[in-house]
């Protein structure tokens, strides 16, 4: 299980939006197989960006209100946010190389 803090309804707005520096949101679910093999990923770009990027992770099936208003159609989505805005959005499996090239510019 993933130690990255995970993010619901109740907490996005003071978690993510009201953060005071970038935060990568996660957006996945226990049943979607390319969330489970993005996971390691993730954390791996979680140590790397240490303080600059906080990385949280939501459940869509748990959080659906967050999901529809940000627009996650497909998963898994990463959305990069910076004072309360979506910077950056990619959605599907990448690669970390892949990953780090499109959020990177935003850090």
């Amino acid at each position: 299980m993933s130690d990255l803090l995970e993010v619901t309804e109740e907490s996005f707005e003071s978690e993510v939006l009201q953060a005071g520096k970038p935060v990568l949101v996660d957006f996945g679910a226990t049943w979607c197989a390319p969330c489970k093999h993005l996971d390691p990923i993730v954390e791996e770009l979680a140590g790397e960006w240490g303080a600059a990027v906080k990385v949280v992770k939501l459940d869509v099936d748990n959080n659906p209100g967050v999901a529809m208003n940000f627009q996650v159609w497909g998963l898994p989505t990463l959305m990069l946010f910076n004072g309360g805005e979506i910077k950056e959005r990619l959605t599907g499996f990448q690669p970390k190389a892949k990953i780090v090239d499109k959020f990177a510019p935003h850090l």
